[in-house]
């Protein structure tokens, strides 16, 4: 911040109220793949450099079969993710593989790129039960679809390993809408009141599904409501990996430390509909404006960087997207192949041993099925 914004902010404050100051978001990448912060570069090797890209470049491209998938009915709801790679492998990639992902409804790629087979997420989009019947292995929750609720249940994840004396972390996502939530308040005031090691995502990509980011709060940012709740808030370029890595790694080694939770927002943009079940970003949003945010692409601006570095070529890109066609069309086929639900079946996976109550419930549904 300027001096002369500093000085805006000391004369316009009185003792007893709280100055708020403007927060810049923290980039280490410029658009053209120039770095301009060195100081903040993330800690990682080259060859984790070329797997973040492979991970973002396999992520755009199963998102743009997903969504063909979805027009083809082979699906049930899918939210895309492409513009919002950066914040959702970043993130997750420098994660330890014991910590737990909370994820929302848009937050597949940072479940599966932690462990869940992506034909079980296909499953979970078909409304099939297998498709939340995660491996043992695995520490992740499945997606809500109820906006904030995966918030609360990280905090009681990360209660979980605080009192357990764990080096873990558990991390959660929403979107900006969700920050207008009930249960977005409540999970950082908890997080905040018992210090705990918890990261809160917010991938603020300017919408609500239709509701611009100036009607859902009148504060300076998302960021700043870290302050209210006593934990870190941070800002960053949510296009950026770099900055979303670093900004992650940081917070990751803070809960671990036992130094308590971290906010970030992470500032994106998606580039296709809130969902593929109606929504027309077209009545929102003007082409002018998508045009700007496909000016900062995360894949176009890692790409220059990496391709300077001479980590990355078109023939490996090309392998990538190869890959990642042939891994979508193999998980859609092993999905539609799952053997068909049924109630009886839905009614067993419930419980490890079925309750009295339900075996009287699935016996009387198999005589009445019977009798039809």
């Amino acid at each position: 911040m300027s001096k002369a914004s500093d000085v805006a902010v000391k004369e316009a404050s009185k003792p007893y109220e709280v100055a708020v100051q403007p927060v810049t978001p923290l980039s280490v990448l410029s658009t053209d793949g120039t770095v301009v912060n060195p100081n903040e570069m993330p800690n990682l090797t080259d060859e984790q450099l070329k797997e973040l890209m492979r991970r973002m470049v396999f992520t755009r491209t199963w998102d743009q079969r997903a969504v063909n998938l979805t027009r083809q009915g082979r699906l049930g709801f899918y939210a895309p993710v492409s513009g919002q790679e950066a914040t959702m492998v970043g993130s997750e990639f420098v994660l330890n593989r014991d910590d737990f992902v909370c994820p929302g409804y848009r937050d597949m790629p940072q479940i599966v790129w932690h462990g869940l087979p992506m034909y079980q997420a296909f499953l979970y989009s078909r409304g099939h039960q297998h498709g939340g019947q995660i491996p043992a292995d695995v520490h992740v929750l499945m997606p809500q679809i109820i906006i904030g609720a995966q918030i609360l249940h990280a905090m009681g994840v990360a209660m979980a390993f605080k009192k357990k004396g764990e080096k873990r972390v558990a991390i959660t996502y929403t979107g900006d809408g969700g920050s207008s939530e009930g249960d977005f308040y409540e999970g950082l005031n908890f997080a905040g009141a018992f210090k705990l090691p918890a990261i809160f995502v917010v991938q603020n990509n300017g919408y609500a599904i239709t509701t611009p980011f100036s009607k859902q709060t009148a504060a300076e940012s998302v960021a700043h409501k870290a302050v209210s709740a006593g934990i870190k808030g941070v800002q960053v370029d949510g296009m950026d990996v770099l900055a979303v890595t670093k900004a992650v790694q940081d917070a990751a080694e803070r809960g671990r430390r036992g130094e308590g939770a971290t906010l970030i927002e992470a500032i994106t943009y998606r580039f296709l509909p809130h969902s593929m079940s109606g929504d027309d970003p077209s009545k929102y949003r003007t082409k002018e404006e998508t045009a700007e945010w496909e000016q900062k692409d995360p894949l176009n601006r890692f790409r220059i960087f990496l391709t300077n570095k001479g980590l990355w070529s078109e023939a490996e890109e090309a392998q990538v997207v190869e890959e990642a066609k042939n891994t979508v069309a193999e998980m859609i086929k092993k999905a539609e192949e799952t053997e068909k639900m049924t109630v009886p079946g839905l009614i067993d996976s419930m419980f490890e041993t079925t309750p009295h109550h339900l075996e009287e419930q699935k016996a009387e549904y198999l005589a009445a099925t019977s009798k039809a």
